[in-house]
């Protein structure tokens, strides 16, 4: 009987470590920290380039994360918004931006993703890790229907095309403190 209780203490406790460590590892701790690096902005026949920072770290409130991006420096464009578990099992969170727009994000195949529309353009976003480099991408489209092909039929269905405007992406490094 003793042995028993001590294997069924034992079993709990590994449960615990084993899912406080999950918690701990899974998004969005593993975001966690101050990024920093370069945002390549490409337009047909255009490239821009700017300084960007994102800095992830947990907030006073559960289920809540500071989500701030900078673009240039901390004076030119500062965005101090809030990251907040809205569902687990569906992995949906959102971005609120402090300002009355809040942005649905779903964490899907380790990607935090998002799509929104604002001033007839479409922006999709993700949010990746790739070994230790964290990689933003926003991709721009038109909100309005380019061309309609196919027949409309149950073999062959409408397919709306949609005129992609521009593709951002930054690879950003962790800043060490």
């Amino acid at each position: 009987m003793q042995l028993l209780i001590k294997l069924t203490a034992l079993l709990v406790s590994v449960f615990f470590s084993v899912t406080a460590f999950t918690q701990q590892s899974g998004f969005p701790y593993s975001m966690q920290g101050h990024w920093k690096g370069k945002l390549q902005w490409f337009k047909a026949g255009q490239k821009q380039e700017v300084s960007m920072q994102l800095i992830v770290e947990p907030a006073d409130s559960q289920n809540t994360w500071h989500w701030k991006i900078i673009y240039g420096d901390s004076s030119t464009d500062n965005r101090p918004y809030k990251l907040i578990l809205k569902d687990s099992a569906a992995g949906h969170w959102v971005i609120d931006e402090n300002n009355g727009i809040i942005l649905d994000q779903f964490y899907i195949g380790y990607r935090l993703l998002g799509s929104f529309t604002i001033l007839n353009n479409t922006i999709t976003s993700s949010y990746y890790l790739e070994g230790d480099k964290l990689i933003t991408e926003f991709i721009s489209t038109s909100k309005n229907v380019l061309y309609t092909t196919g027949k409309g039929t149950e073999d062959v269905p409408a397919v709306d095309t949609y005129s992609v405007k521009s593709y951002q992406k930054a690879i950003l490094v962790k800043i060490k403190k």
